[in-house]
């Protein structure tokens, strides 16, 4: 099994726990990111290209 397709882990469950997902990522999220770490804002949108808008 290619290394990327395996999972392992524990898995906790509470019946009043929520999920969230990570929704999309505003320039405004990216450029303040990128400040933050100290990167330029072009490696910080190669960082979080799944995520932007």
């Amino acid at each position: 099994m290619p290394s990327t397709a395996a999972v392992s882990g524990f898995y906790f469950a509470h019946p009043q726990s929520e999920y969230f997902g990570v929704a999309r990522i505003g320039p405004d999220q990216v450029a303040d990111y990128a400040a933050r770490r100290g990167v330029d804002l072009k490696t910080a949108e190669r960082w979080l290209r799944p995520n932007l808008d």
